[in-house]
């Protein structure tokens, strides 16, 4: 997998375009569906990575990219899921996320384009 150009609101996976939040999982890229997470949005002023919502669990790491200024919450709840599961949780701003991921291409990811 081929991570091009990020930047706040786009991100390019192998010469395709995102323009919104997207979830790697054993190489399939799809759209992250946040709406099971919305009802946590006033408590954290944003909507929160939260584990109502579909995460993609079967992995050994799990890079969790926090948008281009590294303000996605994630709530606790995912924090201890991956200790139950023995999954190494990464979190950290997008553009580190994407580094990583071209090193380590057996691992998951959760990468939020903006802030």
């Amino acid at each position: 997998m081929h991570f091009g150009k990020f930047s706040f609101g786009s991100l390019q996976i192998d010469g395709r375009t995102y323009e919104q939040d997207v979830v790697i999982e054993r190489g399939e890229i799809r759209k992250r569906k946040k709406r099971p997470s919305k009802k946590f949005r006033d408590e954290f002023g944003h909507t929160p990575l939260s584990i109502e919502e579909k995460i993609p669990w079967k992995c050994k790491r799990l890079v969790i990219g926090t948008g281009a200024y590294g303000r996605l919450p994630v709530m606790k709840e995912v924090q201890v899921e991956a200790e139950r599961r023995h999954v190494e949780l990464v979190v950290v701003p997008t553009n580190d996320a994407l580094r990583l991921m071209e090193r380590e291409s057996k691992a998951n990811a959760i990468l939020h384009v903006t802030c």
